[in-house]
């Protein structure tokens, strides 16, 4: 196992499951001191455990990234644990709802957009004073629906989108800082996310299905695969990579929409 992230500070936000659980996971056993976020304590207590004998370690911080003070909160243990810089930042949180023009409400759009980007936006700028001090790394979690429509899901989509070019003005605007910024676009991977927006078990396991079949690759994506990933663009081998967003897909976004 590397131990690329040893004595470093990294806040993965979205850390109680699916990509930003692997993602904790993954650089707590590189060594990193990581400040793991999201609304389920208990399975942030059972990410410590899991973690336990680990090169670095978890440190929980519970909360909900829709409440300002939260993130205000959030960037100040960040810049109490790392003493005022942070190695990484990565922005896993997000939500998932259906809806088309018609059918989405304009509260479902904005609760969409305060999660996916207002909230990114905000934690992100209230760690650039920290990044910059380390030379650190932004890694945002979008989507293939970032760089691809789909119907059924326009205001993902868009929040998506946006991380996308959010993501690009990022890299240029702290480049000359040594603090890179970049994306990863994960197809559909095996996590609670579209479960958590509604969907049943029983639609869940067809929609697993379905989408083996519409990933070249055959199948869908696990948590750990985009969390290597994340490790290597929060990391120094990526060191001259910036303002990039990288499909990690299965061929997905090659293929029309079916």
């Amino acid at each position: 196992m590397s131990h690329e992230f040893q004595h470093r500070t990294v806040l993965v936000t979205g850390s109680s499951s699916g990509i930003g659980r692997a993602t904790a996971l993954l650089l707590a056993r590189r060594g990193a001191v990581v400040i793991a976020t999201g609304r389920a304590d208990a399975a942030l207590e059972l990410l410590e455990d899991e973690a336990a004998g680990a090169d670095g370690k978890i440190l929980r911080f519970p909360g909900d990234l829709k409440d300002p003070g939260f993130r205000e909160r959030l960037a100040q243990a960040a810049a109490d644990t790392g003493k005022g810089r942070l190695d990484a930042l990565v922005n896993a949180a997000g939500i998932i709802g259906t809806g088309s023009i018609e059918t989405t409400s304009l509260d479902a759009f904005d609760d969409m957009m305060d999660i996916n980007l207002r909230a990114v936006f905000d934690l992100t700028q209230r760690c650039v004073d920290l990044l910059r001090a380390a030379k650190g790394s932004i890694v945002n979690v979008s989507s293939v629906t970032g760089t691809r429509a789909f119907p059924g899901v326009l205001s993902y989509c868009v929040s998506k989108a946006a991380i996308d070019q959010m993501t690009r003005c990022i890299a240029l605007d702290l480049a000359a800082d040594g603090v890179r910024c970049n994306a990863v676009n994960p197809g559909v991977v095996r996590t609670n996310l579209h479960r958590n927006g509604g969907m049943s078990e029983e639609d869940y396991a067809a929609f697993v299905g379905h989408s083996a079949e519409t990933h070249p690759l055959g199948r869908v994506g696990e948590p750990e695969e985009v969390a290597e990933l994340i490790a290597f663009l929060a990391g120094d081998q990526s060191g001259w990579i910036t303002g990039e967003c990288i499909a990690i897909d299965g061929g997905r976004a090659q293929t029309c929409a079916r």
